[in-house]
């Protein structure tokens, strides 16, 4: 599987890295700051060192769920706080090269496309973008997939296949296509220099 990694990032460092996107050490030091605790008294209601808390907050050091439910208990959030948006950033950038590439489908020894999530600091999203690479495949079929919501495909090059229930499309570079996602549909890159193309999906509107 080829997560995108380069040789330079281990797993470790690619948790580290998406996790520092919440920007969690910003928001314990805010509730501190507001409740006007030193980090030795945080320490003493958590059983936490001030030096362990010191470096959480200066994002130097990751949290555990259990590190996180202690410090939400004493300043009665919930642990999901963390993980939200606190409104102060108007735009999240996603950096070319930090993102995690993905195969689908999974598990696979020649998965039909890999992906790369859009966006992904970002929260509370009203739709999801994903950037996806067809290599050429002559052989077998794509699985087909289904979800609720519409779909937009982009293909920035070479031609992919669209398959749906009752339909089979060829797009080329500059093609789109708009559809409804309920209906079951499948990729598959038939251009042998491999094909690549820009995918967004939104949620079905709220009657």
């Amino acid at each position: 599987m080829d997560l995108g990694l380069s040789a330079e990032e281990n797993s470790d460092q690619t948790i580290r890295r998406i996790l520092s996107s919440y920007e969690i050490g910003a928001k314990i030091r805010q509730l501190r700051l507001k409740k006007k605790i030193g980090l030795a008294d945080l320490g003493s209601h958590t059983g936490l060192s001030a030096s362990m808390l010191s470096q959480l907050e200066n994002g130097k050091m990751i949290p555990t769920l259990g590190t996180l439910a202690r410090i939400a208990m004493v300043f009665d959030v919930g642990v999901e706080y963390f993980f939200g948006s606190t409104g102060g950033k108007q735009v999240a950038v996603d950096r070319a090269g930090s993102r995690v590439r993905l195969p689908e489908p999974n598990g696979k020894p020649e998965p039909f496309y890999f992906f790369e999530c859009l966006g992904f600091g970002a929260q509370s999203k009203s739709l999801s973008a994903y950037i996806a690479d067809f290599p050429f495949r002559e052989v077998g079929l794509p699985v087909a997939h289904a979800h609720d919501g519409s779909e937009l495909m982009y293909v920035i090059r070479g031609v992919v296949r669209l398959q749906m229930a009752v339909e089979q499309l060829e797009l080329a570079a500059g093609d789109s296509a708009f559809f409804d996602s309920s209906s079951p549909h499948s990729y598959q890159g038939i251009s042998t220099e491999g094909s690549q193309a820009i995918i967004v999906t939104s949620p079905p509107r709220a009657i």
